[in-house]
């Protein structure tokens, strides 16, 4: 019996069981455990014995940076971002995967991300987005507040040394001016409980033509619903969520999913979201 899990501090109440156990059953694995394990950074070392009898895990904040030095090596996706979110146990062997960004380019590979591209926050979600949309060919505004400027200076830099063509500006989230073809908001503003909340001004969203939340709770974001009522295409962070979780299962055994099956676990995702919401 194959044993995963996701590791974290603290975790709280997670979708990943719902949706690793719908994949592990279209993949005919209806014996494998998917448990949440809370580990506490402090512990982090000492439970790496137990990592080490698992088939592979993900990984949520705060360890994603701190697992690295504990694993035998990196894929390239982890190594782009110094970031890991999955790991594969290959015959005792520990590798380290990102498997977020593929999991955000899927849920914006219909919009334009190689074009005018605003960018709401710059921290670990916000910093791969910005990364990618630069490795797209987008012209990118990061769009943060005053506090956050010495931050958004340091991804600017890290994205012209990536790729020094890229075409990058900094502005405060209060001041956003000009028209973008595609919005990324990688802040929390408007996540649950502060459902009410919107990053952003009406006229900004009335300026963008395209739109991804990495919110999944709400899965329909006041940002979301403006967008959509506008008649602009919009896409939540369950999405990203469920995609992430079907490339570490591909990494982790082989296994792929049909765009029907995947968009069924999705929109069972979000349904699950609603739910709790109502019960809590």
């Amino acid at each position: 019996m194959k044993k995963y899990a996701l590791i974290g501090h603290p975790l709280g109440h997670s979708m990943s069981p719902l949706i690793h156990y719908r994949m592990f059953g279209l993949s005919g694995c209806e014996e494998c455990v998917y448990e949440l394990t809370d580990i506490a950074p402090e512990k982090l070392e000492s439970s790496m014995e137990y990592l080490r009898t698992l088939s592979g895990f993900n990984i949520t904040i705060p360890h994603k940076v701190s697992i690295i030095p504990m694993l035998d090596s990196l894929d390239e996706s982890a190594a782009r971002y110094n970031a890991v979110n999955c790991v594969k146990n290959d015959n005792g062997r520990l590798t380290g995967y990102n498997t977020d960004c593929y999991g955000f380019l899927k849920s914006v590979e219909n919009m334009p991300l190689g074009g005018n591209v605003l960018l709401l926050g710059c921290g670990g979600a916000g910093r791969m987005m910005g990364i990618e949309a630069a490795r797209h060919g987008a012209s990118l505004t990061i769009a943060v507040r005053s506090s956050s400027v010495k931050k958004a200076q340091l991804l600017m830099a890290e994205i012209l040394s990536k790729c020094s063509s890229a075409k990058v500006r900094i502005t405060d989230i209060s001041r956003i001016e000009g028209s973008y073809d595609l919005l990324l908001n990688a802040t929390p503003v408007g996540m649950y409980p502060n459902v009410q909340e919107c990053p952003v001004s009406h006229s900004v969203i009335e300026r963008c033509g395209s739109f991804f939340d990495a919110i999944y709770n709400p899965t329909d974001t006041v940002l979301l619903k403006t967008a959509s009522n506008l008649g602009k295409p919009a896409v939540g962070g369950a999405a990203m969520l469920v995609y992430q979780a079907a490339k570490a299962h591909e990494i982790w055994d082989g296994d792929t999913y049909t765009p029907e099956q995947l968009q069924a676990i999705i929109a069972e995702t979000e349904n699950a979201v609603e739910t709790m919401q109502r019960n809590t």
